[in-house]
């Protein structure tokens, strides 16, 4: 149940650094889980088709979802393969109120040549009621299986985009092979049943070494890898790929990215792969050169593991909520908002209310008070836990 007592109360305090006054965020935090093994990646859709958003967890060897709004824990699947799971991807494709969801597992990134050994991909049907356990179709896939998310295209339609780790034989990173991204389309009423009916494109392999990406709209993504953040149209043809931000074309040089973010002007990336810096990107129009600025917000992340952007205090200006999964250096795991002043400047607040050793979080208004709510898995901490956004 939700505490009536709050650990904060909003204080107006005066951030010189961020060029102007800003309330202290009020969230009051919500442990719905105490005891997950993982946590790898959370989605957030209405599974039951009752008009609110529930949350769906890949652990390590089940596919949960938590009913809102009680938040009582049902197991979608297990089992999946001989490894953890890793990925999940929530998105009411027909427009029914309901998500369809798919699901990444076997996940061994050592392994990047075998894929019976390394990564796989899975459909899950849904049965009548949503409480019981769902079916798993298996899908082609390469090794390392990563990250995935539907995504729509201009046409209306969505595919499911899924992300590798590596490229296929390479080690730590490097070898002759480009990471393959891959997009399916969806298969039709019950077809989408039938795994041959799932055909894998690939639809880029230029980057050696990605983590994560982002949903541009219009049918495009933006991914986060060793060689900075690439554009890619989901769709073979129709969009230009390109390498968006990258040593050359930023300064200061990017250093490669695990995690991207799309703001309104800007992109948020945790660098490196697992790092302890986060970035801001943006272009001033009267920049000659037309090179990215490169504004670093900290350095002081260890493992840094969760990204997201959106407009937290109501005031139609984007926050970035970054987590990270390891103790820094004051022996803190956790969440922490970086918010932009007027002046272009940025400031920053760290949620200390409860501790989590973050994987994975996401921002949605869970209860309709037109707040958005962080929702994060805890790794080490082994929690799932709501933060309800009591801020404004």
């Amino acid at each position: 149940m939700r505490s009536l007592l709050l650990a904060l109360i909003a204080v107006c305090l005066t951030l010189g650094s961020a060029g102007f006054a800003i309330a202290e965020p009020a969230f009051d935090p919500e442990t719905i889980d105490p005891a997950i093994e993982i946590g790898y990646g959370l989605a957030i859709g209405d599974v039951d088709g009752d008009g609110l958003e529930d949350i769906l967890l890949a652990d390590k060897r089940e596919i949960v979802w938590y009913r809102n709004p009680g938040w009582e824990r049902l197991v979608m699947a297990k089992q999946l393969s001989l490894r953890d799971n890793v990925c999940i991807a929530a998105e009411d494709l027909d427009g029914d109120g309901m998500v369809e969801v798919a699901v990444g597992a076997n996940w061994n990134p050592g392994e990047t040549s075998d894929r019976s050994l390394s990564g796989s991909v899975h459909y899950l049907v849904r049965p009548v009621d949503p409480a019981n356990l769902w079916e798993a179709i298996a899908l082609p896939h390469d090794p390392t299986v990563h990250r995935m998310r539907w995504v729509k295209t201009e046409s209306g339609d969505y595919r499911l985009v899924v992300l590798p780790l590596h490229g296929i034989g390479n080690q730590k990173g490097e070898g002759e092979n480009g990471v393959r991204i891959a997009s399916f389309a969806v298969p039709q009423g019950e077809k989408a049943n039938d795994p041959a009916a799932w055909q894998m494109q690939v639809i880029n392999e230029s980057l050696h070494k990605t983590h994560n990406f982002d949903d541009v709209g219009d049918g495009e993504i933006v991914v986060a890898g060793a060689e900075g953040l690439l554009k890619q149209g989901v769709l073979a043809k129709g969009k230009e790929t390109k390498l968006l931000i990258s040593p050359e074309n930023s300064e200061p040089p990017t250093i490669g990215a695990g995690e991207v973010r799309i703001g309104d002007g800007f992109y948020a990336a945790i660098e490196p792969m697992h790092g302890n810096e986060l970035a801001v990107y943006s272009r001033d129009p009267e920049n000659a050169s037309g090179k990215w600025t490169r504004t670093l917000l900290t350095d002081k992340m260890n493992q840094g593991h969760a990204l997201a952007v959106g407009d937290l205090f109501g005031d139609e200006r984007q926050e970035i909520v970054a987590g990270w999964r390891n103790p820094d250096e004051k022996g803190e795991v956790g969440i922490r908002i970086f918010y932009q002043g007027t002046d272009g400047s940025w400031g920053s607040f760290m949620l200390s209310q409860v501790q989590i050793a973050c994987e994975d979080l996401k921002l949605a208004d869970l209860d309709g008070d037109g707040k958005l709510d962080i929702i994060a898995a805890g790794r080490a901490t082994k929690n799932v836990v709501i933060l309800w956004n009591l801020s404004f």
